[in-house]
């Protein structure tokens, strides 16, 4: 597998569809981990300012039982 792109969380993506020790490059588009929301802004009919938004995406980060490293048998 070359040149795949894979959007969402790296987390899964590396544990359900990339083989062990198979990784050259894992890019990180900042923020990460700002502890803030992010809006989409609108903008009036005319082009001015509106106080129409949206919630874009959270970018909060919390260690759970879903980010632990599974154990390993040795």
């Amino acid at each position: 597998m070359t040149n795949t792109l894979y959007f969402g969380d790296n987390l899964h993506v590396l544990r359900e569809h990339i083989a062990d020790e198979s990784v050259d490059l894992i890019y990180l588009d900042p923020p990460f981990n700002s502890n803030a929301n992010y809006n989409i802004l609108f903008k009036g009919p005319e082009g001015g300012s509106s106080e129409s938004q949206i919630e874009a995406f959270e970018d909060t980060w919390h260690w759970n039982e879903s980010a632990r490293t599974p154990a390993v048998d040795r």
